[in-house]
């Protein structure tokens, strides 16, 4: 059985370098943490419990990318900025994010019914 330290010490948050030649580099994904992913699900659900996908792609861009000390490289300001980059280097990132978070449509899905 594991111990509660066990447990917290646990590094539990996978990441991978994703290159994305549209902004000349690479930038790390890392998978959320449960009160980043609450945060995230909360942006994109109305006060109606309907889901709004707008800016979607820039919201979980910046959920997911982390300096090289592994901290959120943005902040839900930056998030209207992000929207304006390229769609096709936005869904780079957000395709790996998606897989380490295991969300996709099945997530969004779920989303929507509650």
């Amino acid at each position: 059985m594991l111990s509660r330290e066990q447990i917290l010490a646990a590094n539990d948050r996978p990441s991978e370098e994703v290159d994305v030649p549209e902004w000349g580099g690479s930038v790390r994904v890392a998978s959320m943490s449960g009160t980043t992913r609450d945060r995230f699900e909360t942006s994109i659900v109305t006060a109606a419990g309907e889901t709004d996908l707008t800016n979607m792609r820039a919201k979980l861009v910046a959920a997911c990318v982390v300096g090289e000390d592994g901290l959120p490289m943005f902040t839900q300001a930056d998030v209207e900025a992000l929207g304006h980059k390229s769609a096709v280097a936005l869904e780079r990132v957000v395709q790996v994010a998606q897989r380490l978070n295991r969300m996709g449509n099945k997530a969004l899905e779920e989303l929507r019914g509650n």
